[in-house]
């Protein structure tokens, strides 16, 4: 297979970038005053694409940075994807606005049905992305404060049946954890969207051997992987990620 992409993050709460760790709000550490900064930063060091989270968005339900995004996307010359707080039409209308290249569904896409998905996809086409955040294998909504009875696997597979061609893949115990990916898991969401649908895994990623072992998978369809915790507490560099992500 190829390489993968790397995705930094950029976790937005309160206008400032923040990690979690395990989605908890309460478990956040501030790594910087100035998102637009940080994300011209990562382009200067090699970013492809960025992957930014209004977290505040998802606990309250709506976009909160709307205004940062805007800011991000004119600062840099690399696309941008972002999701949390997108349940509305018009919230999908008002964050498509500010230029973003992926807007990823993750409570909505879950609450839809197959036919309002379906249609979500004709009007946005590629630029639809849905977030799998799962936890034990099973689907959490709204921040990740609510785990539903419903299994990461059926839910990308359901989504990638409606026309849906990035499935993002978060294990949300892993997340900010440090301690490695869910390869299992990853590679069970590859296996259950098909090669039509490619997979982004994110949660856990600590080191480069991570992302070797991803690709080690085999999945044609593992398009890529998001790095945050990582990259901020300066236990890898995105040159040794992307070293291992090509190799």
């Amino acid at each position: 297979m190829g390489g993968l992409r790397i995705y930094p993050a950029i976790d937005l709460k309160g206008g400032k970038c923040v990690r979690l760790r395990q989605g908890r709000s309460e478990d956040a550490t501030v790594y910087g005053e100035d998102p637009v900064a940080q994300a011209k930063a990562w382009e200067t060091q090699g970013a492809e694409w960025l992957h930014v989270v209004d977290l505040d968005g998802a606990f309250r339900g709506h976009p909160a940075h709307a205004a940062v995004l805007g800011d991000i996307v004119r600062a840099v010359g690399i696309p941008v994807q972002t999701g949390g707080g997108l349940r509305t039409d018009g919230d999908l209308e008002a964050v498509a606005g500010t230029g973003v290249a992926r807007l990823i569904l993750g409570t909505r896409a879950l609450a839809a049905d197959a036919g309002v998905l379906a249609e979500l996809v004709a009007k946005y086409g590629e630029k639809l992305a849905v977030g799998v955040d799962a936890r034990d294998g099973f689907v959490q909504v709204r921040g990740w404060t609510e785990t539903t009875g419903i299994r990461a696997a059926d839910l990308a597979a359901r989504a990638a049946r409606t026309g849906v061609k990035t499935i993002i893949y978060t294990d949300t115990a892993t997340d900010g954890m440090l301690r490695g990916p869910n390869f299992a898991g990853v590679a069970a969401v590859c296996d259950c969207v098909g090669e039509g649908c490619r997979v982004i895994a994110s949660g856990g990623i600590h080191a480069a051997e991570d992302i070797r072992r991803l690709r080690a998978l085999g999945k044609a369809n593992l398009e890529g992987a998001i790095v945050g915790k990582a990259l901020y507490d300066g236990l890898v560099t995105l040159a040794e990620l992307k070293s291992a992500a090509e190799g």
